[in-house]
């Protein structure tokens, strides 16, 4: 796929999962919107999915849970998707230092599989 060989082209590294798709392993920071930048218009569209009801509710109490922690920026989901888009809210350096610096809200508030 031409926009994951340009992610490792720009020094990202990718993991591949069970089903054999790549995702790029560092998806925060100065590298990574770089990479994202200069590759976005090689990424493959794709149509949004429908979370389910039970998705999009645990999404947005992770996201009130994540606020309710003292991490103010932190965005709702997606109405459709219930993904999180870091473009809603926060800055890079904010994405970059979220898992180092809130470990804590994290584990309390993301839903587990």
């Amino acid at each position: 796929m031409p926009f994951y060989r340009c992610m490792e082209e720009h020094g990202l590294t990718l993991a591949y999962r069970d089903s054999g798709i790549p995702r790029v392993v560092e998806e925060n920071g100065p590298r990574f919107a770089a990479a994202q930048e200069a590759c976005l218009p090689l990424r493959p569209s794709r149509s949004p999915v429908q979370a389910a009801a039970r998705d999009l509710t645990a999404a947005r109490a992770a996201s009130e849970c994540m606020r309710a922690e003292g991490i103010g920026w932190y965005p709702d989901p997606d109405p459709v998707t219930g993904e999180v888009d870091q473009a809603a809210g926060g800055t890079p350096e904010q994405w970059s230092a979220l898992k180092k610096d809130h470990m804590d809200a994290m584990v309390k508030c993301m839903p587990r599989p």
